[in-house]
């Protein structure tokens, strides 16, 4: 698929993408990118961040591909049953926290509970092996049990601006690889 013939629906974490994080950039570069927004960037509700996926799904001109970071992955993974069936083409998963690790922050309790069931769309999941909020053993676990092809990128951090991921030219490659395969 190419990326010119899908809306590219892109879900930043905890506190938003800021100016020069990758999300933003991409939208900046893709013409059918567009970042959804949440009501509250800082104090997350599921039920609210879910509710605003699934509306941006549904009102989707096109298939759609959905680009999440961290927490958005979480949100998604709960999201994904309300999605419309067939409109979501696939999904590209970024950094995923451990909800039952010690390092995800106490305002996001709401998300804990993360389905394990396969998602009904073809996924790649990219972690890091230094990304404080999961491990490479959990991240496995999560890709195994949502389907998703893993891809281990390395010593990168949380992959936000934090870790000097603003451009990620290799997370592009990856999108990319993601979309010839949908």
């Amino acid at each position: 698929m190419r990326i010119a013939d899908a809306d590219i629906l892109i879900l930043p974490g905890l506190g938003n993408s800021g100016a020069g994080h990758w999300q933003r950039r991409w939208a900046e570069r893709f013409s059918t990118g567009r970042i959804v927004e949440q009501d509250d960037w800082d104090n997350p509700d599921i039920r609210d961040w879910t509710a605003a996926m699934v509306e941006a799904v549904e009102m989707a001109e096109r298939p759609v591909v959905l680009i999440a970071h961290s927490l958005a992955v979480s949100a998604l993974v709960h999201a994904a049953p309300r999605f419309p069936k067939g409109k979501v083409k696939g999904a590209f998963l970024v950094s995923p926290p451990d909800h039952e690790g010690k390092a995800v922050p106490r305002e996001v309790q709401s998300f804990a509970g993360v389905p394990l069931d396969p998602l009904p769309f073809p996924s790649l999941l990219v972690v890091s092996n230094t990304d404080p909020m999961v491990s490479l053993e959990r991240a496995a676990q999560m890709a195994a049990a949502w389907g998703s092809e893993l891809h281990f990128a390395g010593d990168a951090g949380h992959i936000n601006l934090q870790s000097g991921h603003g451009p990620w030219p290799e997370g592009l490659l990856m999108f990319t690889r993601l979309m010839q395969r949908i």
